[in-house]
């Protein structure tokens, strides 16, 4: 099995540890990939976390902090803090227009992030 390893940089998306969680019924995880899975989970353990996913996950197009404060009743560095520990986790892109940040939601990652919970012998 060939997988990416996260590199130092956690904030590329080469280097993010959504990039190449490996799947829970894989025989002999290794320490590394255990922490490798845990740091996708610690970023989804929040609940506003996990309201950012779906507000960009549902939306058509990248969204900028300012569109999310109001929707989730919390201030601007708040949000900002959820979108970077996002953007860490890789299950974010960040996309820079001017002084602008947009973030939408790194579709191919969380697909493949989706194949950690297949049991072997299920089919996706």
């Amino acid at each position: 099995m060939i997988r990416e390893l996260p590199l130092p940089g956690a904030g590329t998306r080469e280097g993010a540890p959504a990039a190449c969680c490996t799947p829970l019924a894989i025989r002999g995880m290794s320490d590394e990939d255990a922490r490798t899975n845990a740091r996708v989970f610690k970023a989804l353990s929040d609940p506003h976390r996990v309201r950012i996913l779906n507000i960009l996950a549902s939306s058509g197009e990248p969204r900028c902090v300012c569109d999310l404060t109001p929707q989730l009743g919390l201030s601007q560095p708040t949000v900002s803090f959820h979108l970077k520990k996002l953007v860490e986790a890789g299950l974010l892109r960040r996309e820079r227009r001017g002084v602008w940040a947009f973030y939408s939601v790194d579709r191919e990652v969380v697909c493949r992030l989706a194949t950690v919970f297949h049991l072997e012998g299920e089919r996706p």
